[in-house]
């Protein structure tokens, strides 16, 4: 923490130093050195993007002195890389090939995929997803869980008898949403017990079971509060989904030409019949509806 601190303190006193210089137009700063090398605030915005998730709530200054802190130290030791001429060793120069392609890669992604993508075409392409889904089923209930199968057919005694479900549930009810006076929302089929799902869906709306249903958490008493079809979600709620739809198709089309132009050859045979199972797959994935 010593060691954190006094290099914190460091950072602070380099980034102060530095503001008088960026605040007079510097588009990009120096806001350290280290030996003869000098740091830019580029380079800290670079290593800033780069930290580990685990400091991603840190306090912005903080990451800022973690991020210089970084730099500091690639610089300290590809300084002595250097001098040992490590960047002339081959392992080292086909990283920097591979790294090199891959952010080429991923700048050419966000200029032709990524920001590419309009609000037209994701408007479009929720409303196509939107006629996949068939229109399902949902009710919303509530329940009255007890141990026991007479406890249950002395609370529909006392429903038959007019007394008001979500009191009793408050009152009688062992399950953890009992102050809700028994409410469990609304559900789809799937989602509980088939025993409970079973007596839920035949209910008429405002109607209670009238004998206990069994199920592996013990014995319900089971009203129908209401009963619906699903709305959709709006575009709203899932638009960063959809987006990611749309740029998967633009970056499949983009590949796809791409091979075509270029060519792909591979020796292994194995490896060859995976990589075209795989683009198989890929390419039989249901397009959205036109």
């Amino acid at each position: 923490m010593k060691t954190y601190n006094r290099l914190a303190a460091a950072a602070l006193v380099a980034w102060l130093g530095t503001t008088a210089a960026y605040a007079q137009g510097a588009a990009d700063p120096v806001i350290a050195k280290v030996g003869d090398a000098e740091i830019h605030q580029s380079e800290v915005d670079l290593a800033m993007t780069g930290l580990d998730p685990q400091l991603a709530n840190l306090p912005d200054d903080q990451k800022r002195v973690a991020a210089l802190s970084a730099v500091i130290d690639v610089k300290l030791l590809a300084k002595g890389a250097k001098t040992d001429g490590l960047e002339n060793d081959t392992g080292f120069k086909n990283r920097i090939a591979y790294l090199t392609e891959r952010e080429l890669h991923n700048s050419y992604f966000k200029k032709y995929v990524v920001d590419t993508v309009t609000p037209e075409e994701v408007k479009a392409r929720y409303e196509a997803e939107m006629k996949k889904i068939p229109p399902q089923e949902e009710v919303k209930a509530s329940h009255i869980l007890v141990k026991t199968e007479e406890e249950a057919k002395a609370i529909i005694k006392e429903l038959d008898g007019g007394k008001d479900f979500a009191a009793v549930a408050k009152e009688k009810s062992t399950d953890s949403n009992k102050d809700d006076g028994g409410d469990l929302g609304y559900f789809t089929k799937g989602r509980m017990v088939p025993e409970f799902e079973t007596a839920a869906f035949a209910l008429e709306k405002g109607k209670y079971t009238k004998e206990p249903v069994k199920s592996p958490f013990g014995y319900h008493v089971i009203l129908l509060t209401d009963k619906r079809t699903q709305p959709a979600p709006t575009l709203e709620q899932v638009e960063p989904q959809v987006r990611q739809l749309v740029m998967r198709d633009k970056y499949v089309d983009l590949l796809t030409k791409a091979k075509a132009d270029a060519g792909v050859e591979i020796s292994d045979p194995a490896l060859k019949k995976a990589y075209e199972d795989v683009n198989k797959q890929e390419a039989g994935e249901e397009k959205p509806a036109e």
